[in-house]
């Protein structure tokens, strides 16, 4: 009996991920010319580096930044760095803002009455966002490499693999984050900042040894820091900062606990939110 009542809840489940996939990956590709910024926008930004780090290479090789990384292919060493950083503004952008938006849209309120668990809702935001996201890092990837070159020495399969325990332990970072941006009704401010110090902290565009001293232990502390280093050294073959299989356990360590404890984190907040009387309020 019961076996039989949970299998429909189940596939409805399910069906409501689905639906909200789909939902905001037609919404995302309704918008083609704001899709395919997305793969040239980071080129952008990867553009001055490029032409300021061949001011310092010799014979195209920079080897002063091969003193701190471990490899003179700076260019290489960065791409990875913007393609992981992207998956990282998906999901703080997908859980957060999403949101906002529904703040905004007056949405929010009639969403929660729905019988779905509320990080469902969330999570469904964010497949879409994911998948876009591999579909326009891999473009970049492609842009960049006939522009500059991205020339990864490595193994591709074990660092796609490491990514896995890296993007469901964001998640719970997502969950966190959508419950303060559900207390503060600000999503903007919260995204940007949020995401730029956990990229700066984590090493996105640097080696974290060049940190002041008093900084590097909060980077150090950060599994996130150990998901780059471990996909550059499965990729690039340079120098990690523990054995990968250390950094490998710190990985899946972090996806259990960051889930528990950004699950918590967003139920106790939401609570909160609900005894105010402000879930509707933006």
């Amino acid at each position: 009996m019961n076996h039989s009542l949970s299998q429909p809840s189940l596939r409805s489940h399910l069906r409501a991920l689905w639906m909200i996939t789909v939902l905001n990956w037609k919404h995302h590709w309704r918008y083609p010319l704001s899709a395919v910024s997305d793969v040239f926008q980071p080129l952008i930004w990867l553009a001055p580096v490029y032409f300021m780090g061949q001011a310092f290479s010799v014979n195209g090789k920079a080897e002063g930044f091969a003193g701190y990384a471990g490899t003179t292919d700076y260019m290489s060493y960065i791409i990875v760095g913007t393609a992981l950083a992207n998956f990282i503004m998906a999901v703080f952008w997908g859980m957060g803002f999403s949101l906002k938006w529904d703040m905004n849209g007056g949405v929010l309120e009639a969403n929660w009455l729905s019988p779905l668990p509320r990080p469902l809702m969330l999570v469904g935001r964010t497949f879409s966002s994911i998948a876009t996201t591999s579909i326009t890092s891999l473009g970049m990837i492609l842009v960049a490499k006939l522009l500059w070159g991205f020339n990864p020495i490595g193994d591709l399969w074990p660092a796609l693999l490491t990514l896995l325990p890296l993007l469901i332990g964001l998640y719970g970072f997502g969950f966190a984050f959508a419950a303060v941006v559900m207390l503060m009704r600000e999503a903007n401010t919260l995204v940007d900042s949020g995401s730029f110090i956990i990229q700066i902290l984590s090493g996105a565009n640097f080696p974290v040894t060049v940190l002041p001293k008093w900084l590097l232990p909060v980077s150090l502390a950060l599994p996130l820091t150990y998901g780059f280093d471990a996909v550059r050294g499965y990729l690039l073959k340079t120098p990690t900062l523990l054995p990968l299989q250390w950094e490998l356990i710190i990985l899946v360590a972090f996806m259990f606990v960051m889930i528990f404890v950004g699950l918590r984190t967003f139920y106790a907040l939401e609570r909160r939110v609900l005894q105010k009387g402000s879930i509707g309020q933006y």
